[in-house]
């Protein structure tokens, strides 16, 4: 209680952290007068940073009882965490024998709301050099592992992709909400997806799903090359290879219906 703020770095921040982590212990909502209270802080200050993660949906108040509690938006946060993590332990060794055997890059992503997040990157050394690099977001039309997502994943990522105009990358990105639609139903019959020169130029990537002990897609597998080196038309022993690596790690994280 009445704990004293770094007055090193930003205080806004450590008040809303503050607030988290006094509210997370309880089990029920609370009173602004008491969570000020226990927080050694003005009721008006404890006030504005309450609206503020309402307003970002980490709050929320009971209408009647005017008690504030967290969501589930924190839980949600920390479980995608832990189920990142939990992945990159798993999938590291097989990205290596991947890349030792193709001798191409392998990527490591998973899945969000908004794209595929790149969480992991184990390199090949070549003339030509890939730049992606690890937490970028990749598009869910213009690249492999967006593909899988909307093959695989919630049907709800399709409404935000629908919502807005498909953004070009570059010539070789489709903006075509229909031709994208038949892709994704090809990806989806036959369990991997490619984008040759969709996202960056000259670069294709072969993607393949991972899921998790629940059955359901969390992340995939890529292999990423230039256009020479992994053909628009992928050569069946690199998609074969990227498939069976993908479906050991999903069997790793105790998935047992792998549909990649």
């Amino acid at each position: 209680m009445g704990e004293q703020l770094d007055k090193t770095s930003n205080q806004s921040t450590q008040v809303a952290f503050r607030i988290i982590e006094e509210m997370a212990p309880l089990g029920e909502g609370i009173r602004l007068t008491d969570l000020a209270r226990r927080l050694g802080m003005p009721k008006p200050r404890i006030y504005r940073f309450l609206q503020t993660l309402m307003s970002i949906g980490y709050v929320d108040q009971d209408p009647e009882t005017e008690r504030y509690r967290l969501t589930l938006k924190l839980f949600h946060l920390g479980q995608a965490i832990a189920d990142g993590t939990q992945l990159l332990t798993v999938a590291r060794p097989v990205m290596i024998r991947l890349r030792d055997s193709l001798h191409l890059t392998t990527t490591l992503s998973l899945l969000e709301d908004d794209g595929m997040r790149v969480i992991d990157i184990v390199r090949v050394e070549t003339p030509v050099q890939i730049v992606t690099k690890p937490g970028a977001l990749m598009d869910f039309h213009a690249s492999a592992q967006g593909k899988l997502a909307l093959a695989f994943g919630k049907p709800e990522l399709w409404a935000q992709v629908r919502a807005r105009p498909l953004v070009r990358l570059t010539e070789e990105t489709n903006t075509d909400i229909k031709r994208l639609e038949a892709e994704v139903a090809e990806v989806r019959r036959r369990g991997w997806a490619a984008a040759p020169g969709e996202s960056l130029p000259g670069v294709n990537a072969v993607s393949a799903p991972i899921c998790d002990v629940s059955n359901a897609m969390i992340g995939s597998l890529n292999i990423v090359g230039s256009v020479q080196t992994i053909l628009p038309d992928p050569d069946p022993s690199q998609i074969d290879a990227v498939r069976e690596a993908a479906r050991s790690i999903s069997i790793n994280l105790g998935c047992t219906e792998y549909f990649g």
